[in-house]
């Protein structure tokens, strides 16, 4: 889900990478050096995840895994996304670099969104929530950065209209083979290592005691 060079205008391309400083900014704040480590190692995952691509017009599809890094990471997730969007434009083409503010935005915003999805767990009293937010968290993230990029495609003119609605469902099978893996993922953390998982409880579920 990369947007390649030379096909978004120049308006649009200056949002991308005005909205990627601000939130960049925003999501870096008070960050402490322990997190440096599983901000890296989930940004790795996040970057293989992403280097096999099947081009689509101007776009391409391929595992994202970002609703993973949003209900890892929480709020570092989309500094986790900048980061491999570089490191795949500089390394490997992936796009380019003046479209690393919109891919970002792209991908980061669906990441962020997967967080907040995933947050919504809290809410309610169930079994495997864990594994159903999960799902709905990897879902979520992929078709939010669908939407995002749909959005960037039409308004840099009309004759990417029927592209970006081409590209959106082209995902749909993507979606749900994230929400799979993701809530798959997740539900597995949660049993295993739950202080891995943004805003979780830090008691394996093995371990928990009924109320």
């Amino acid at each position: 889900m990369h947007i390649s060079d030379g096909i978004l205008s120049g308006p649009v391309l200056a949002v991308g990478f005005v909205g990627t400083a601000i939130i960049a900014g925003l999501t870096l704040r008070k960050m402490d050096i322990e997190e440096i480590p599983k901000v890296s190692v989930i940004t790795a995952v996040f970057f293989v995840a992403s280097l096999i691509h099947v081009p689509i017009g101007p776009s391409s599809v391929h595992l994202i895994l970002n609703g993973l890094v949003g209900v890892v990471l929480g709020w570092r997730a989309f500094p986790a996304v900048l980061l491999g969007i570089i490191l795949q434009a500089i390394l490997f083409g992936h796009g380019g670099v003046s479209v690393i503010g919109v891919n970002t935005l792209m991908m980061g915003g669906g990441a962020l969104a997967g967080y907040g999805l995933w947050q919504l767990r809290h809410f309610v009293s169930m079994g495997r929530k864990e594994v159903i937010f999960g799902a709905l968290a990897g879902g979520g993230a992929v078709l939010v950065s669908g939407l995002i990029l749909s959005l960037a495609l039409v308004t840099t003119g009309e004759q990417f209209n029927v592209m970006a609605g081409a590209v959106l469902l082209a995902h749909i099978p993507i979606i749900i083979v994230e929400a799979f893996v993701v809530g798959a993922a997740a539900g597995f953390l949660a049993r295993v290592r739950p202080q891995i998982l943004a805003g979780g409880n830090t008691t394996p579920l093995a371990d928990r005691t009924p109320a």
